[in-house]
């Protein structure tokens, strides 16, 4: 006997899921995408989720309808949204292997090395710095 699964209805994701840094070096179409991945991962969003359309994405954002456009159509290359004919982007059913936890630390390591390199450069001792981090964790 096959248990019964249930399983969220898929939902209509709004512009809200994405913050820019205009200030970062890293360019605007790259957050949006690692923003993506780091949602999928940790399963905020799930396969069936429409996604927000472009003109929202940028709207909200105050961003060039073209950068989000990129974004959408790499996230699409590379197998995290699929494109439904008539009605906008959706979120991809992904394996389950994507959610392990090796995985989503990978997609931190770009930021933590980040953190390590404006510790280093302000000469915080690592101590200090894992110290600061796990107050921040613990506060959310």
């Amino acid at each position: 006997m096959t248990p019964n699964i249930t399983r969220a209805e898929p939902r209509q994701l709004g512009a809200e899921i994405f913050q820019v840094a205009t200030g970062s070096s890293e360019p605007i179409y790259r957050q949006l995408i690692e923003q993506l991945r780091r949602l999928q991962a940790g399963g905020q969003i799930a396969a069936g989720d429409a996604m927000p359309s472009v003109r929202d994405v940028a709207s909200e954002l105050g961003v060039n309808p073209m950068t989000v456009s990129k974004a959408y159509s790499m996230l699409e290359a590379e197998g995290l949204l699929v494109r439904r004919r008539g009605l906008g982007m959706e979120v991809a059913a992904q394996p389950s292997s994507n959610s392990d936890i090796t995985s989503r630390l990978e997609l931190l390591r770009p930021s933590l090395e980040r953190i390590a390199l404006e510790a280093s450069q302000l000469e915080l001792n690592s101590k200090s710095v894992i110290t600061l981090l796990t107050s921040i964790l613990k506060g959310r």
